[in-house]
């Protein structure tokens, strides 16, 4: 029985990340997809499974196409700053901008991890990646902003600490997001695990 039930678990370990990331890759693709559905339907007469979602692809390619010549980059900025003269428009459009950069764009925020003590005097550290090295424009010079995501969970805080507080970390961006975000859980960097499970072995002899 008890074969069984390891065997069991281990089916799940292995089986449960491929279901939930295909899930979650499906229920994208459906969304995308249906927001097509109409204009599709009215060219082909008939709703066509996936023509949506290459048609969003194709769209979202050839803007970048147009956006990276000179002219039309010109029409797109003047186009921007329309947009950022409405309010509440601007607050939305700016945040979406800004975020996707952040990620895709040239001037990445989330590539430089660090290491932060937020109490003075102890040895509790918090891992973030600082987006911000000066905020002298908010009147706070010697001041940096640092991102700390949450574990298990997609939000964050930001916290604005003093620029000696921060130790940078010359590791991926991506594994030290990954290893946040998973709550320790997952570390993909060379010999992680073998280490991860030698101080398991040592806690284990330390307890007996």
């Amino acid at each position: 029985m008890t074969l069984i039930v390891r065997y069991f678990l281990r089916g799940l370990l292995f089986g449960a990340p491929i279901a939930l990331t295909v899930g979650v890759c499906y229920m994208v693709f459906d969304k995308v997809d249906d927001l097509m559905a109409v204009p599709v339907k009215a060219i082909f007469g008939e709703p066509v499974r996936g023509v949506g979602f290459g048609f969003v692809l194709v769209t979202i390619l050839a803007l970048g196409v147009l956006a990276s010549h000179f002219l039309t980059w010109r029409l797109m900025s003047v186009f921007e700053k329309l947009l950022e003269r409405l309010p509440m428009v601007k607050l939305l459009y700016t945040s979406v901008r800004d975020l996707l950069s952040s990620f895709v764009g040239e001037k990445k925020r989330f590539d430089k991890p660090v290491q932060i003590r937020p109490f003075p005097g102890s040895e509790v550290a918090m891992l973030g990646f600082v987006t911000r090295g000066d905020l002298s424009a908010l009147k706070l010079p010697g001041k940096v902003a640092v991102y700390v995501p949450q574990s298990y969970n997609f939000a964050g805080n930001l916290l604005i600490v003093p620029r000696e507080c921060v130790a940078p970390l010359d590791v991926d961006s991506s594994a030290v997001m990954a290893f946040v975000v998973s709550g320790g859980a997952s570390l993909p960097l060379p010999g992680a695990d073998d280490a991860s499970q030698d101080d398991s072995r040592r806690m284990a002899a330390t307890a007996e």
